[in-house]
């Protein structure tokens, strides 16, 4: 019965994705939250067995892409296949962030980070970051939301 509560939590969805030299990467996340406003500070919630788990943690920088709600096969290219094995950025447009994390320009806002802190938080580690820069890119479109599990 709380495995049913929790799922009645809505989130945005988001791209996170991270470069640590050469390697790039992003992931679909949906926890992902607001932590303070002085100095601005963004949390990412990412399990351990995650490619961007260890670029992120060794990089410093990650970037919080913001869906639209047009984007759900974007959503599920960064979602359904580990950037271990597929190049999840291939034939994209993708540009680079003040802290060198990729931004993908189509989508609703994004939200160039870097690394402040990480805390383990049971099958996940919190990984908080400083704004950088942020900026809403569409600003006529709807943010993709995400609830009840219809999305992974």
């Amino acid at each position: 019965m709380q495995e049913v509560a929790f799922a009645a939590l809505v989130h945005g969805v988001y791209v996170v994705t991270t470069r640590l030299g050469e390697k790039v990467n992003g992931m679909t996340a949906a926890w992902v939250s607001q932590v303070s406003l002085k100095p601005l500070l963004v949390m990412v919630s990412i399990a351990p067995p995650r490619y961007s788990h260890d670029l992120v943690k060794e990089s410093g920088v990650m970037a919080v892409n913001v869906l639209t709600s047009e984007q759900v096969e974007l959503g599920k290219r960064f979602g359904y296949k580990s950037g271990r094995k597929v190049d999840k950025f291939a034939g994209l447009e993708w540009i680079t962030a003040a802290t060198g994390a990729p931004i993908l320009p189509n989508t609703y806002a994004y939200l160039d980070l870097k690394l402040v802190s990480t805390f383990p938080a049971g099958d996940h580690t919190l990984f908080v970051g400083e704004v950088v820069e942020a900026k809403i890119l569409h600003p006529q479109a709807q943010p993709l939301v995400f609830k009840k599990s219809d999305f992974f």
